[in-house]
């Protein structure tokens, strides 16, 4: 397959109350193919009136779909999570059109993840309640209770998925959700939308409103939001707890990271060479996640850097809709940018460069924003690539000797959000982790996310999870009710 400057042009900018609505009013906006630069789709930002029809519109249809069971709810989205499984493949070239991620990538990671969610939550969507404990002859019980409106922000690494992980618990619990893309990779969402339609999701309950911080921050602050889940960067984040607190509203902050990989010297080596190129060039490197600060025990540095050099030459880089290809380019120019600005950095602050380092020239999309995958060596605690999160295909190898150095070293970082352990001794393994802190880890692995397990970080990396039945705890509400069966006593 080839890229091409076709339009992917969706019916309209929105989604609102179970219809594709335009905003003439709204700021235009466009969404670019990363390969060629072309424009593949034009939209409009929602304006401040539209913002207030759709809030009111998700205000009203959430009554109705809270006052459903549980099991009527989740019979809905375990019928989206099938349907986008047969849609598999048409979503994945979507989602790889608009952010340049490899479609072996996306066929089997961003759509089918998201499903996977829809599935868990819609599974224990009939499971959400309270509990009843005695009191003597009373007793009290507890209610769990929907928040209302929740409002989810995406970012433009995993747009379906994310729109998946944010939506699942929220409509499990009985809540509606209006969620606003990335302005970088606006379409999917509206995809999800039509979806949920199809499977019966009453209109109004999940909604798309499109545009950029502006409109961002009008939902944050609108007084009919009960909640807000945002995935973005640190900055962005804090920005939303600001306006969030303005009105008490509970926030989920899913951010940034500069997570530490951790190698002994008696870890099965090509292991963990697959480790920490999965944590760092997956997606282009533009994964939150990533285990960007690759600590290796000294011991086996060579080895290290032997078996990794290769394997990173060996990564083909090339069309995204080509499924050989094996990394893409990233999502944007200005991203492009600033992640060659960092490699300069590194050069000039002492670095040494293993392997990697420029843009990459692939034939056929020539104007694309590649990459080539970067291994930086010789890299210390204060250097930038070292403190800053990059979000590209840049790994920074650094050198250890202890292992009360290294949980120190690793813990020296605002960020909180991940970290990894290779090693043979599980002793050694589970004494590092719970000495790590990072809300996310993995042993001899990274990376993987399944929907059962809790996702997200400490510090500033954010607070609160996706994903798992810990999810359900931020969209939902604890009411607590005390019954007397007796005779009431009292002074007065």
């Amino acid at each position: 397959m080839t890229i091409s400057a076709a339009s992917v042009q969706p019916a309209a900018s929105h989604y609102v109350n179970g219809k594709y609505v335009d905003d003439p009013d709204g700021t235009p906006m466009q969404s670019l193919c990363s390969v060629t630069g072309m424009v593949i789709a034009e939209l409009n930002a929602a304006s401040a009136s539209l913002i207030d029809e759709c809030v009111v519109a998700a205000r009203q249809a959430q009554e109705s779909w809270a006052a459903l069971t549980g099991t009527e709810r989740g019979r809905i989205l375990r019928k989206a999570a099938d349907l986008i499984r047969e849609r598999n493949r048409e979503l994945s070239i979507l989602e790889t059109r608009d952010t340049g991620k490899p479609l072996q990538e996306t066929l089997c990671a961003d759509a089918l993840s998201g499903a996977d969610c829809l599935e868990y939550f819609g599974g224990i969507a009939a499971t959400v309640g309270g509990e009843t404990v005695q009191q003597g002859e009373s007793f009290f019980y507890t209610r769990r209770e929907p928040l209302g409106v929740c409002v989810g922000i995406g970012a433009w690494n995993y747009p379906f998925q994310i729109a998946c992980w944010k939506a699942a618990p929220a409509l499990a619990c009985g809540n509606a959700m209006i969620f606003k893309p990335s302005e970088v990779t606006p379409l999917s969402a509206l995809k999800l939308a039509e979806i949920f339609k199809e499977a019966g999701l009453p209109d109004g309950v999940f909604n798309v409103l499109q545009g950029a911080a502006a409109t961002g921050s009008t939902l944050v602050k609108h007084p009919g939001v009960a909640k807000v889940s945002i995935t973005g960067s640190v900055a962005t984040g804090k920005k939303v707890a600001t306006g969030a607190a303005e009105t008490l509203k509970p926030v989920t902050l899913e951010l940034g990271g500069k997570s530490p990989l951790i190698v002994f010297a008696d870890a099965d080596m090509d292991q963990a060479v697959a480790g920490a190129m999965l944590g760092n060039f997956y997606s282009s490197g533009q994964v939150c996640s990533n285990g960007t600060r690759v600590f290796v025990q000294r011991a086996v540095l060579e080895e290290f850097l032997q078996k990794l050099q290769p394997r990173c030459a060996a990564i083909l880089l090339g069309n995204p809709l080509d499924e050989k290809t094996q990394m893409g380019p990233l999502v944007s120019a200005p991203q492009r940018d600033k992640v060659l600005a960092y490699i300069e950095i590194g050069k000039k602050e002492g670095a040494r460069l293993v392997c990697g380092g420029d843009r990459a020239v692939v034939a056929g999309c020539e104007q694309g924003n590649f990459i080539q995958p970067t291994v930086f060596a010789d890299v210390t605690d204060d250097m930038t690539i070292a403190r800053e999160e990059i979000f590209g295909p840049v790994m920074s190898v650094l050198t250890f000797d202890t292992v009360e150095e290294v949980i120190e070293r690793a813990n020296n970082t605002e960020f909180g959000l991940a970290a990894g352990v290779f090693t043979s001794d599980l002793t050694t393994a589970h004494g590092v982790i719970a000495k790590l802190k990072a809300g996310t880890c993995w042993i001899n692995t990274y990376n993987i996310t399944p929907v059962e397990m809790p996702f997200g970080g400490m510090k500033h990396s954010g607070m609160g999870r996706e994903n798992s039945q810990h999810a359900i705890e931020h969209y939902s509400q604890i009411k607590s009710v005390y019954v007397e069966m007796g005779k009431l006593e009292s002074p007065y």
